[in-house]
């Protein structure tokens, strides 16, 4: 049976569409709402948006058996294409993009980049569904990619907003990292969610079986990303009211080299998969692995390390409303694809 988007996933960007207006309606309505909302934070991190997105982060990890993730290393030429583009061309394609679209506009131009480090760990999966790739060698993917990030994305946020713009005459801009604030909330962010997510799945499994836990454990759990999605949404545009009188100009500037990414991506992708001879089930796992971005991670890092007032906290929540209509229609362009170029007996 063909697998479709359930109906609030299918109407994500609506979704968030509405949870931005309610956000700036009782930012704007009850304007004292930031007042209170500072009493909740502990140093530099604000509670409920912590809660929020270590949700956000949960059901999709809960997804994953990290126990097959050695079964991804036997075929040798799909790992080493999905670590290139994953990790070599989709950082620095964001960061060329950033640079081009973004040069007097620092804050866009480091949410951008931080979201082309974030790699994909959610919503690949529905994608791959849709696509009829290999769900999984999507999820042994997504588990490559969730562990790389826990020990690689501090250190490439750094090298590529702290150091790298330096090359290119942009070193006067102010833009303040530390390295060790990205892999705390990195450390925060991913490694809380990924160890209840392995120890939920580890115990469930050995107390219900697996059966139980995929038919009943994971759909009932799923429903918190989207849910956690927009309560952080919510909260963020509630604290940013005041400062929003220029949101349709700059959402339309930050879509733009979004979708552009998001495009490049794929095609690039499988045009690239279809010359190494890859089916085209590891073919499509491959090709939305390296299109989608964790914005998830993204958001917590940018609101950890910059602010929940900052222009890369903003960036990332655009970016989830860019990317749902943009990969459901890569999605048909994959299922096109499949019929241009694959025989009915490549899979």
């Amino acid at each position: 049976m063909q697998t479709q988007l359930k109906f609030l996933d299918r109407n994500l960007s609506l979704w968030i569409f509405l949870a931005m207006l309610l956000g700036v309606g009782l930012g704007y309505f009850f304007p004292d709402l930031a007042r209170v909302n500072s009493k909740l934070t502990i140093g530099s991190t604000h509670i409920p948006l912590a809660i929020g997105l270590i949700l956000m982060m949960y059901p999709p990890l809960a997804k994953v058996d990290f126990s097959l993730l050695p079964e991804v290393f036997k075929d040798v030429k799909a790992v080493s294409t999905s670590l290139l583009l994953n990790w070599i061309v989709g950082p620095f394609l964001m960061f060329a993009l950033a640079l081009i679209f973004m040069p007097r506009q620092p804050e866009y131009m480091a949410g951008l980049i931080l979201i082309g480090l974030a790699r994909c760990i959610a919503m690949v999966i529905v994608w791959s569904d849709l696509a009829k790739a290999n769900r999984e060698y999507t999820a042994l993917l997504v588990a490559m990619n969730s562990i790389f990030q826990m020990f690689t994305y501090g250190l490439m946020a750094w090298l590529f907003i702290k150091v790298l713009p330096g090359f290119f005459g942009l070193a006067s801009f102010d833009i303040k990292i530390s390295m060790a604030d990205v892999m705390l909330s990195v450390l925060v962010y991913l490694a809380i969610p990924f160890s209840a997510a392995f120890l939920s799945r580890y115990v469930l499994i050995r107390s219900k079986g697996l059966n139980w836990y995929n038919r009943h454990f994971l759909p009932a759990v799923s429903p918190i990303t989207l849910l956690a999605l927009l309560f952080t949404i919510v909260l963020m545009f509630s604290l940013k009211a005041d400062s929003l009188v220029a949101l349709p100009a700059d959402v339309m500037a930050i879509a733009l080299p979004l979708v552009i990414y998001f495009v490049l991506m794929f095609f690039a992708s499988f045009f690239l998969c279809r010359f190494l001879k890859l089916p085209y089930d590891k073919n499509a796992s491959v090709s939305f692995t390296a299109s989608g971005n964790n914005f998830e991670l993204a958001i917590a890092v940018s609101i950890g390390v910059f602010g929940i007032h900052s222009g890369q906290a903003l960036v990332g929540v655009i970016g989830p409303l860019v990317e749902v209509p943009v990969l459901i229609l890569l999605v048909k362009a994959s299922l096109w694809l499949k019929k241009r170029y694959y025989t009915a007996a490549q899979h």
